[in-house]
């Protein structure tokens, strides 16, 4: 399960939504003012199904999506499921994704606004912190391309020995 929160851009959304579905992430949730497909009038609707295809190339047809406005209820939501709650963000007790920290059961992953992150009383609400580890002098990546880099590590184990796509020589 992955939570959009506060993801301003709809080509960001759109390749978030490609991530989960090749790493087999089938449910996610949209908070804040993530831009969703059945958002507005018909025209806005269309401006925005046009934008998300730009990235997502189809994805956006292939996972299921539930809109929650406020974050907080999606929180309790999941928790009441049985959901661990994982937040991708920086901070003085998160985990470093490059030791692949090992989790069990369902687990749901908060991407945050592009430019701020994720709320502190956000996180407070969280049962764990992830971090890349960045070497260069910028402090993170893409919402998108963290998402990617992200689902990878976790989904990791479950994806020894499968080799779905090859291409062919011709």
């Amino acid at each position: 399960m992955v939570i959009l929160y506060n993801i301003r851009s709809t080509y960001n959304v759109g390749a978030i939504l490609r991530s989960c579905e090749c790493l087999g992430v089938k449910d996610i949730i949209l908070t804040g003012y993530t831009p969703y497909l059945d958002k507005g009038l018909p025209h806005e609707q269309e401006k925005l199904k046009k934008q998300i295809h730009k990235t997502a190339l189809g994805a956006e047809e292939m996972v299921n999506y539930e809109r929650i406005d406020d974050v907080n209820e999606a929180i309790v939501k999941l928790k009441e499921q049985g959901y661990q709650i994982l937040a991708l963000e920086q901070g003085e007790h998160s985990l470093n994704l490059a030791d692949s920290p090992k989790f069990e059961g369902k687990l749901a992953l908060i991407l945050g606004e592009e430019v701020h992150g994720i709320p502190t009383e956000i996180l407070d609400r969280c049962d764990c912190l992830l971090e890349i580890p960045m070497l260069g002098k910028k402090e993170s990546f893409n919402v998108s391309v963290a998402t990617g880099i992200a689902l990878w590590e976790l989904t990791k184990p479950s994806l020894s020995g499968t080799r779905k796509h090859l291409r062919t020589q011709s």
